[in-house]
């Protein structure tokens, strides 16, 4: 996520919650927001949990 209070953090990790209120309120315009929209739609229907294997490991 490029802005606010979950910048840095890949979006397939960001909560269901903030997705919805998105989802509400409103896509941002462009890649990021169909991107956003994406993510909403598979974590909405379940098939996100297989995406996260590809995701980098965090360091420690």
């Amino acid at each position: 996520m490029p802005f606010g209070k979950y910048s840095g953090r890949p979006l397939l990790k960001l909560p269901m919650a903030y997705l919805c209120w998105f989802e509400r309120k409103g896509w941002p315009k462009g890649n990021l927001g169909e991107e956003l929209a994406l993510v909403y739609e598979l974590k909405l229907n379940g098939v996100d949990l297989p995406l996260y294997e590809l995701l980098q490991p965090e360091s420690s």
